[in-house]
């Protein structure tokens, strides 16, 4: 079953809907309807991922490939206790890459 979790952020309150079998919930009630509080600021929540996205996008834009552009996609849950964490697809953890490259290698200009 889902639960409703609330999250201070610096611009007032948001509601998340998480599965209420996620650790970290401290239930208030509030006109008949059940929340939980977050433990900490929804912006907090996000700095683990953005660090995980930062050592992600060092270690593919370095080295021999060099592409012109990273794309990372992954999932994002919501979780009370623990902040954002990136979502699981099945048993394993979901990360997609995309590295483009748009202009010619200097080895093939110089062939031209």
């Amino acid at each position: 079953m889902n639960e409703l979790v609330r999250w201070q952020t610096e611009h007032g309150t948001i509601v998340v809907e998480s599965d209420d079998q996620e650790p970290g919930f401290a239930s208030v009630s509030r006109t008949g309807e059940i929340f939980h509080e977050a433990a900490g600021k929804f912006e907090d929540a996000f700095r683990n991922v953005r660090e995980a996205a930062q050592s992600a996008l060092a270690s593919l834009r370095g080295g021999d490939l060099n592409p012109d552009a990273v794309e990372l996609e992954f999932g994002v849950k919501l979780n009370a206790a623990a902040g954002a964490v990136i979502a699981k697809t099945s048993v394993e953890g979901h990360l997609k890459v995309k590295m483009t490259w748009g202009r010619p290698s200097p080895d093939a200009a110089q062939e031209a």
